[in-house]
This record gives C-alpha cells, structure tokens and sequence, in this order.
C-alpha cells in the first residue's frame, strides 16, 4: 500500500514513517517544509534515519503553499494518508498566532482539498488534547467540553476537527483525529518539557515550573502513539448511519505532576536540578488525562509503556545525541 506522509521530519511523523516503511508492502512518501521553528540539523538528522530504507522517499514541500501538496498528492495517489504537519507549541501561538493560520488551517484545507481531489480509503490527522482547556471533566472524553480551548492552538485544533467533519459529511471522506496527549521519547522537540528540562539539568540552569510543578500531564511514550496511529490508519471509520468520521484521545491515562516528572530525570541523569516555582500561565491547562475506553474498543489499544521505562529511552538518546557529558 502507498502512505503519504505530512510533517515526515518532525517527532511523530518521524517515528511513523519508520514504522511504515519497516513493511516491505509498504510504500511510503513523506513530505515536509524543513521549516526553521526549531534546530533544522535535528529534522534533517532524522531524515537521514529514514534514508537507508528502500520504501521510504522524501520531498520538501509546504503543504500551505497552494497547489503543493495538491500536485503531490495526484502523483502519488495514496492509498491512506497521515497528517502530522503543523505549528505546534501552545505558548508559541501566544505571541505567533499567524503561523498557526498559515499552517493548522490554511495547510489543513490543503490537505482536505487533495484528499477531496483524490480520496485514499482513509486519512488520519493530528489533533490535539489542548482543544480540551479547562472546563471538560477529567478524565478527558471524546465527548467531552472543547468549546473552550485556552490557547490559540488549541482554537486551531478544534477547527481542524470540525472541518474535518465537514469534508466528510459533504464529500463522503473517510477521516479520524487523533487528540494526542504530552508526547515524549527519543528525537523528541527541543521546546518540548522533557528536551527542555533534561538541558536545564545537564547544564545546571534553573527549570522554571509553571503552577509551581503542581500541574498535572498525561505523557505518552512515543511508540504508544505510533501504534495507536498505525492501528487506526488501518481501520477506517464506515459510512453509515454517520458520515466517515470518528475522533480518539491517544494518551496513556496516567498524568503525573510535572514536579515529579523533573524528579524522575533527575534521577536518571544524576543530577539535581534547579528550580524556579511559578504561577500557571494563562494558556496552559491544569490537567491532561486521557479516556482511553473509545480507542479501546474499537482498535483494542492500551499504552505498554511506563513513564519510567519510557525517559529511561529518552534519556539515553538525550546523551547520545546531544553529548552532555562531553
């Protein structure tokens, strides 16, 4: 089967195409802008990951531009499609709302349109659990509140989803968001928690904690989410009696405070860390905790790995790649 993948370079979309492409049956193409949001070297490194398997190409295209992805995606006709790119970050989207225009809706409906063009039996798009804010119940249901998302990029996450549905009820697509939940594991973001304070303590500089490590986050080893995508990649939404659209959380329903998360690193690099405690900010939620019962009883999904065993794997990445130690 052929897989056409968006944001081919960035954390998950990375891992995604590695697993794909592990198939011989499977033909994958992954597309991405190589944007300068973060470290360029890093996208470009795990590129070169992907570059040694014969079922994988690559091209550099942004998927905002008009008619980029449109052209790709009528050449390569894709069997199924995975929609990581975006403009991630909720406090980015504080002070570079634009970005999250030109990329999460304007690129979105670039994808839909060449999905429309060209439909493949299934496409699965990143969602995210910041469409959730703070006034849906814990833990987060799929029917929950999302009415108010805290953040802008959130407010674009939620718009995904309901012109998702849309594209569905009125050209028959088969779609399915995926609200992924704190995501972390090897070649993870650098302006991501884990990447942040594992620099912090290394260096010895101080971590600012937001509501003072009390806030609570549901992190997700990065193989749980691949599987999860992969499984339901395979496993379209039917028709009827409602249009092809569905949405699952994709978490691991276990949110320990953050505070505790730096205790766990600490304790893996063997250093202590410093510690600034500070208010919440106005974008971040409280909690994030996943329902995963929807996800479970459609494609029997359950996390397998502990956060324990999960930064242990980061960690040892973290020192391979960015040489601490050295």
């Amino acid at each position: 089967m052929k897989v056409l993948v968006t944001g081919a370079a960035g954390f998950i979309g990375y891992h995604v195409c590695q697993r794909l492409a592990a198939h011989p049956g499977c033909d994958v193409l992954g597309v991405d802008n190589l944007n300068d949001y973060y470290d360029v070297g890093l996208k470009r490194a795990r590129l070169a990951q992907l570059d040694p398997l014969d079922n994988f190409r690559f091209v550099q295209s942004d998927f905002a531009q008009t008619g980029m992805l449109a052209g790709l995606w009528a050449h390569f006709k894709p069997d199924y499609a995975v929609h990581l790119g975006a403009q991630a970050n909720v406090r980015y989207s504080v002070t570079h709302p634009a970005a999250y225009v030109q990329s999460n809706l304007v690129g979105f409906h670039n994808m839909l349109e060449a999905a429309r063009a060209h439909p493949p039996k299934h496409t699965v798009f990143a969602s995210s659990s910041s469409v959730y804010g703070a006034t849906a119940a814990i833990p987060f249901a799929e029917d929950g509140d999302t009415s108010h998302p805290l953040s802008f990029y959130g407010a674009t996450k939620k718009a995904n989803e309901a012109m998702a549905h849309s594209y569905a009820h009125l050209h028959g697509l088969a779609l399915t968001g995926l609200r992924f939940f704190n995501v972390y594991g090897p070649w993870g973001r650098p302006d991501t928690a884990p990447t942040l304070f594992a620099k912090a303590i290394f260096a010895s500089e101080p971590i600012d904690l937001f509501a003072e490590g009390k806030a609570r986050r549901d992190f997700t080893y990065i193989n749980d989410i691949v599987d999860g995508v992969v499984k339901v990649l395979l496993y379209p939404p039917v028709e009827k009696p409602l249009p092809p659209y569905r949405i699952f959380n994709l978490g691991h329903n276990r949110p320990v405070e953050t505070l505790l998360f730096v205790r766990m690193l600490e304790q893996l690099i063997g250093r202590e860390a410093k510690l600034n405690l500070l208010p919440a900010q106005p974008a971040d939620v409280p909690e994030t905790c996943a329902s995963l019962e929807r996800i479970q009883a459609v494609i029997g999904y359950a996390p397998r790995v502990p956060l324990e065993e999960g930064l242990r794997h980061f960690v040892d990445w973290f020192r391979t790649y960015y040489q601490p130690d050295s």
